[in-house]
């Protein structure tokens, strides 16, 4: 484990992999830590060096005071690769990580080579409904909000499985005050006009009963960007890296040999 101090900030971050491979960057959902990945690396490709972190707020990062806003999530990501010296990156977003990605690839075309928008999109619900999401949790902790979160993030057969459970108290074991301040950054954030200036090898994933991003919705934005491609993986919600980590590294694996990544 490795604690990047940005100054008004300490993310932890983890790298996996070859030191000196193609680097990879992972970035997790709201209510998730870097574990969110753990399940998939083994079937990725070799050759890769594979970079993760814990956002602001979230796992063993620390927890500025919020809101946060989209801004400051990009830069955190800009700062943390600017330190690791990491250039030339293909970014795999899942969900806000979708928005970091984003962001960060309008700012920095020098460190991102290629995107990977997954369960994402360039708008990611209504300040209306994250408002009524920060209120929930405001009054009754994030435990008021996770059996309803489990219905979106995961397929019927994975919320039968007792695994679900470790997803379940991962997510309601985040810091309350992290896990708000990143709602408010989704809330105001609006990328479909600078994605659609985007010119970088683009895949967008997305699981076919996920019922915070769904496939249209994922397809619509991965649409801005020309010659951008679209993957569904069926029988999956919202984390389909941890339903099929399999097929989603096969996914992975294959976009990265297609653009000459690995």
């Amino acid at each position: 484990m490795n604690i990047v101090d940005l100054g008004d900030v300490q993310l932890h971050c983890r790298i996996d992999g070859d030191p000196h491979g193609a680097p990879l960057v992972l970035v997790n959902s709201l209510g998730t830590d870097l574990r969110l990945w753990d399940l998939m690396l083994p079937f990725l490709p070799n050759g890769l060096k594979v970079i993760r972190y814990d956002k602001r707020g979230h796992g063993l990062s620390s927890e500025p005071p919020g809101p946060y806003s989209m801004g400051a999530l990009v830069h955190d990501a800009e700062r943390l690769l600017d330190y690791l010296e990491i250039k030339d990156c293909v970014f795999v977003g899942l969900s806000v990580g979708g928005l970091i990605g984003q962001g960060l690839a309008v700012k920095r075309m020098d460190t991102v080579r290629a995107l990977v928008l997954s369960n994402t999109a360039a708008k990611i619900g209504t300040p209306s409904i994250w408002q009524d999401r920060i209120n929930a949790v405001q009054s009754g902790g994030i435990e008021a909000i996770a059996d309803a979160t489990m219905e979106r993030w995961f397929s019927r057969d994975f919320r039968a499985k007792p695994e679900m459970n470790l997803w379940r108290n991962m997510m309601t074991r985040q810091p309350v005050d992290g896990y708000l301040g990143c709602c408010a950054a989704i809330s105001g954030t609006d990328f479909y006009t600078p994605t659609s200036g985007l010119r970088l090898p683009t895949l967008g994933i997305a699981g076919s009963e996920d019922g915070s991003t769904p496939p249209d919705l994922v397809r619509e934005t991965v649409d801005l960007v020309p010659g951008s491609q679209f993957e569904l993986i069926r029988r999956a919600g919202h984390l389909p890296c941890v339903e099929r980590p399999k097929e989603y590294a096969t996914i992975l694996g294959d976009f990265m040999t297609r653009i000459g990544h690995i």
